[in-house]
């Protein structure tokens, strides 16, 4: 069985991955410019390195309140239906190797259209993991992100 390395984040109380080879890079927290145009779940844009980057919250898809960023708030950064985006999230928690038969589908009881960010879960002693969908996670309308940048 093949292994996965698991890049393992929280958003709010829940434990949420990306599949390592995913992640272009998991960057600070740093300061966001609003942008007008842009749907409720994108908080604005960040300049990393020359590259404009939509920051999407996962707060907000996951329907949570928002909250000030602390020394914990990172950016994953990861590309989205070939758009290069900017998740915020509360904490990284750590970078796990899981086994092939340690990773399981999604419950069909649980699969839905809203539910498409879900590609994957996985548990550790006594925790779930969803591993997200990084192409499921923008709603149709938030995909043409390069469209509300302009």
């Amino acid at each position: 069985m093949q292994s996965t390395k698991i890049a393992v984040f929280k958003v709010g109380e829940e434990e949420y991955g990306f599949d390592i080879m995913d992640v272009n890079t998991i960057e600070n927290y740093m300061d966001i410019e609003p942008k007008a145009k842009l749907s409720k779940n994108f908080k604005g844009v960040i300049n990393l390195r020359g590259d404009v980057i939509p920051v999407y919250s996962l707060r907000r898809k996951f329907n949570l309140e928002d909250i000030p960023a602390s020394d914990s708030t990172r950016f994953i950064i990861t590309t989205s239906n070939g758009n290069l985006i900017a998740y915020e999230i509360d904490q990284m928690s750590e970078i796990i190797q899981f086994e092939g038969d340690q990773i399981f589908e999604v419950p069909d009881v649980v699969k839905s259209k809203d539910t498409s960010y879900m590609k994957k879960i996985t548990s550790l002693d006594d925790r779930l993991i969803t591993i997200l969908n990084g192409d499921g996670i923008l709603s149709e309308e938030e995909q043409n992100i390069k469209s509300m940048l302009n």
